[in-house]
């Protein structure tokens, strides 16, 4: 299959090192729920759905970790380490959904032993899920992909943002598999550029054909008819159909609707939000040595403000379809989005 993103392994939590790609391929392993939360905040691990089931991971450790003797004292223990873990990354739902999930296991259980056995389980449970899910996301999207297609993709929606396998990128590797002949052309991602380390490295890993380009030549390529497609993960979707994901996805889409180029973007169905409107959702700001400097070199003057957010919202008129496990809503998404559940 491929890389994997996050395991478990004799009562730890396995990573992968994101920010030592594509450099090196290094292993980090947590015994602390600290260490996790940690983790996702620094971007050790990162993706919507990865970030779900390392929450919950995360819980798992907590339960462990925990001295409690009693039911109820296991359970405020955790409530306080859903609470760090949830706001490491408070954009993503697909973490408030894996942390719940395993609070939910948590209350079931009658007893303190039968909590962490039943949480580990769960969240072992969900990581195996993530990955199935990927593949029927695959299996779904790659039917709107042609033989000799070129997509453009935008950030990691790849194996690296999941468990295994990915969204977006699961779409790419299913056509693939199904005998197409597919190329890739990644942004490069800035600030972080997750593309260039990430989305271009496992590419290039699992011997898919795949070009980088720097953010600025998005217009260029889509103009100038290098691209068929393009699709996208997501970190948010409302009800509505409105889609957050990494930032610069909403020019993507408007650039590609200007010329007439589909626009998919790729989700499990843990990444809808069927509660939340536009307003309320809450856009993470990174801090700004991430734009002023790439790793030690500094690339702006100092003291300059700066205005970093981590995602962007692209509005339901731009999308062509939105691929999920359980098929592809179209537009109207308000129709669409409600009969996958």
């Amino acid at each position: 299959m491929g890389l994997k993103t996050v395991e478990w392994k004799n009562n730890s939590v396995v990573m992968i090192d994101q920010t030592k790609l594509p450099n090196s391929l290094e292993f980090v392993t947590y015994t602390d729920y600290n260490q996790v939360a940690d983790a996702i905040r620094t971007l050790v691990v990162r993706g919507a759905p990865a970030i779900g089931v390392s929450g919950a991971f995360g819980l798992a450790l907590a339960a462990l970790q925990s001295n409690a003797k009693e039911k109820d004292e296991l359970i405020n223990y955790l409530e306080h380490a859903k609470k760090i873990l949830f706001e490491t990354r408070p954009t993503a739902v697909n973490l408030a959904w894996g942390l719940e999930k395993i609070i939910l296991v948590a209350k079931k259980a009658g007893t303190v032993e039968e909590i962490k056995k039943n949480v580990v389980e769960a969240a072992k449970q969900m990581a195996d899920d993530d990955i199935q899910t990927n593949m029927l996301i695959g299996k779904n999207g790659s039917e709107l992909f042609n033989d000799n297609d070129t997509v453009m993709t935008h950030c990691n929606a790849g194996a690296l943002a999941t468990v295994g396998y990915g969204t977006a990128l699961g779409v790419i590797r299913a056509a693939k598999d199904s005998g197409k002949n597919i190329k890739v052309i990644a942004t490069e991602t800035r600030p972080i550029q997750q593309g260039s380390r990430l989305t271009a490295f496992e590419l290039k890993h699992d011997g898919i054909n795949v070009s980088l380009i720097p953010d600025t030549a998005v217009g260029y390529t889509i103009a100038n008819s290098l691209v068929n497609k393009i699709v996208v993960g997501a970190d948010r979707i409302l009800r509505t159909g409105h889609v957050y994901n990494k930032i610069g996805t909403y020019q993507v889409a408007i650039i590609a609707k200007q010329h007439d180029i589909p626009f998919y973007v790729a989700a499990p169905l843990s990444t809808f939000d069927m509660q939340s409107d536009p307003e309320d959702v809450v856009i993470e700001q990174r801090k700004a040595s991430e734009v002023t400097g790439i790793g030690d070199k500094k690339t702006a003057p100092d003291g300059i403000n700066v205005i970093n957010p981590a995602f962007d919202m692209t509005p339901p008129e731009l999308i062509s379809g939105i691929i999920t496990e359980k098929g592809i809503a179209k537009p109207p998404f308000e129709e669409s989005i409600k009969k996958l559940f």
